[in-house]
């Protein structure tokens, strides 16, 4: 087998395309989905405590997909691990699809997400794994570019989302269209992607190294440097589903603007985060990963303190989008610098992203709870705290010895 470090150029170009592919189309997946929730809701005929146990039932999902990621990587690879993955998101939606509408079935609804978000954790983490393995093979940032499809997807989705909204077609149909889209074009996509080069052991030694690897895939637990790339990723994650969970809430609630107002906002932020993650690698190249992360927690913390305190909405607006510039490349250049070690790639990245996950998943409900006792901006200062944690624990991303990418020249 042709070994991935010495791929010929148009090989490795497809292999960054296909792991493209897959990021936009996550992004456009989960958007698509999240854009039909007032749908849902109103086919289900459900309350928000309801729709909250489906979003927990994706998100509890998810997790459970994050965390087993590195054992399916440890013991069939990668892109064997992707193909089972991809399949079960598109099966997960579409049972998701058909409970929202054709069956009108809130518990079939459930068991779909549920299906769909723990193979989307799973499909998460493996191709973040083969992003960073891309990136070493280019020997170039590319992480945030990775992630920007993700962001490029979610905008994708989320426009799709709403004209399907006006033009009054059933989420089924929609949803289930999506999970056929996802599933076309992402298997077809995974064909170009390497496999991952395997020593080919004795007979005798096969059971004890795949313990070995198991327990390998266990033992990042007991690195310290997990934990530091893990505050990075949670101080960031904080900052980037603070803005999309209570930022439109915080313009109406806390600016005393209009709903259409907050649109504008959340607009802005997304924006700046794209543009960010689209010319992060570059920059992360001039000046390596650690300052690119300090000075971006500094410009996270002074745009978010900017918002908090803005007068008026020509200086929020400058606050949103230094908030969304800052906190555009935490979670990827955590998930690069979790990534630097190809034999322990699959485990950091799945530990790494298991903490940014909680704060995803656990972040909303504890932060909506805080501002229901002291009020929205006053809330939004803890994020400040993370995101000045998240800054403190920047120097953990520095690249490890014979990493080629985030070094940066001198």
């Amino acid at each position: 087998m042709t070994s991935r470090t010495t791929l010929s150029r148009p090989r490795l170009v497809q292999w960054r395309t296909s792991i493209f592919t897959l990021f936009l189309l996550c992004g456009l997946t989960f958007a698509s989905w999240a854009s039909r929730l007032p749908a849902v809701k109103q086919n289900l005929g459900i309350d928000d405590f309801e729709v909250g146990v489906l979003l927990f039932a994706m998100g509890a999902g998810s997790l459970i997909g994050v965390m087993s990621a590195n054992v399916i990587v440890v013991r069939w690879g990668a892109k064997r691990g992707l193909s089972v993955t991809i399949c079960g998101v598109a099966i997960g939606l579409f049972v998701a699809a058909l409970g929202v509408d054709v069956l009108a079935s809130y518990p079939v609804a459930v068991v779909g997400l549920a299906i769909m978000g723990s193979c989307f954790g799973a499909t998460d983490v493996m191709m973040n794994v083969e992003a960073a393995a891309v990136e070493q093979a280019f020997e170039r940032t590319l992480m945030p570019l990775f992630h920007a499809f993700f962001s490029l997807g979610t905008v994708a989705g989320a426009g799709i989302g709403v004209a399907m909204a006006a033009w009054g077609v059933g989420a089924s149909w929609h949803l289930g269209a999506v999970a056929v889209v996802w599933f076309a074009i992402t298997a077809n996509a995974l064909r170009f992607v390497p496999a991952q080069e395997q020593s080919a052991p004795d007979a005798d030694e096969v059971i004890p190294s795949r313990r070995k690897r198991v327990h390998s895939a266990l033992e990042v637990w007991r690195d310290p440097r997990t934990y530091l790339i893990g505050a990075i990723v949670l101080g960031m994650a904080f900052a980037e589903g603070s803005a999309n969970d209570w930022l439109t809430i915080a313009v109406v609630d806390g600016h005393n603007e209009s709903e259409a107002t907050g649109a504008i906002f959340l607009t802005v932020f997304s924006v700046a985060m794209t543009v960010f993650r689209a010319i992060g690698g570059p920059l992360v190249d001039r000046i390596g990963r650690v300052w690119t992360l300090r000075v971006l927690s500094i410009a996270a913390g002074v745009g978010l303190i900017v918002f908090i305190l803005a007068p008026n909405l020509p200086v929020a607006f400058i606050g949103v989008a230094l908030w969304g510039a800052g906190a555009s490349l935490g979670f990827p250049l955590g998930m690069s610098a979790a990534a630097d070690d190809p034999r322990k790639a699959a485990a950091s990245v799945s530990a790494a992203a298991t903490i940014g996950y909680v704060a995803f998943l656990c972040g909303p409900p504890v932060l909506g709870w805080v501002s229901h006792q002291i009020g929205i901006l006053n809330t939004l200062w803890i994020i400040v705290g993370l995101i000045a944690m998240s800054g403190i624990a920047s120097g953990a991303a520095k690249p490890i010895a014979g990493s080629k990418v985030g070094v940066g020249h001198h």
